[in-house]
């Protein structure tokens, strides 16, 4: 995979690039992440990518030409057809299975705003797809980007340790992910579940199983009306339901 970023500040990608999971999956070829500054594509002596909006208000808004120099020059260097994301706190909300549909492509292109906004001809004309992390506003779209692409490079082939971890994960399945306990098994008193002792590896799959189910429905009931839940997830859900009840009486 390809994946380039265009932004005003292309040194605050330097250390997240090169580090951890993502730093390891360019070593060994699984992609490619690459740094744009759009200001290189200004076509005045000053560098100037934005301007004060028609009709007034405050704020500054990002000039088209600039943007679409630049993704267009990324363009004429690839025949993959790449997916043009913009950053925006008005797009669509960034999930886990949005990040399992973007690491199918071979290039993605990242649009990194600062300002008051952008050009809304880039909105009607340039991108695919309009991303937000979250109902709240930073400083630019460098961050979320940078969230977007972690997640999305992780899930690709090679690049975990542990292939089964991308697809264990919280939100992967539809449900949160069950706990996790490792040596020594007993610390400070407190014990790992014996049924994790056992060896018994379907025993072991049902209670991971009825954990999840049960961290969901405590933590974000919400998620188990998108899951597809067999019977006996929904005894299982009924019985957690009465036990709640009966802790709240």
């Amino acid at each position: 995979m390809n994946v380039d970023v265009l932004t005003l500040f292309p040194e605050m990608m330097d250390g997240v690039f090169r580090t951890s999971i993502l730093g390891k999956a360019q070593e060994k070829g699984i992609v490619s992440l690459n740094a744009v500054n759009f200001r290189d594509y200004s076509d005045n002596k000053h560098g100037t990518v934005d301007d004060t909006p028609y009709g007034g208000g405050g704020g500054m808004v990002l000039k088209p030409d600039p943007i679409f120099a630049a993704v267009e020059d990324l363009l004429s260097k690839t025949s993959a057809a790449p997916r043009v994301i913009l950053m925006c706190p008005q797009g669509e909300t960034f999930t886990q299975q949005k990040a399992e549909e973007l690491s199918a492509e071979e290039h993605l292109i990242f649009i990194c705003g600062h300002y008051e906004g952008y050009d809304e001809r880039i909105r009607e004309h340039l991108v695919t797809d309009e991303l937000s992390i979250g109902d709240y506003v930073l400083t630019g779209g460098e961050l979320p980007a940078m969230v977007v692409i972690d997640s999305v490079v992780r899930l690709l082939p090679g690049v975990l340790g542990n292939e089964t971890s991308a697809v264990t994960d919280s939100f992967s399945t539809g449900l949160l992910e069950y706990p996790h306990y490792t040596r020594p098994a007993e610390f400070r008193g407190w014990k790992v579940p014996d049924i994790l002792l056992s060896g018994h590896h379907a025993n072991i799959e049902l209670w991971r199983r009825e954990q999840a189910l049960k961290r969901t429905l405590q933590r974000r009931p919400d998620l188990l009306e998108k899951v597809a839940l067999t019977d006996q997830d929904r005894k299982v859900i009924r019985r957690l339901r009465q036990e709640q009840q009966e802790q709240q009486e």
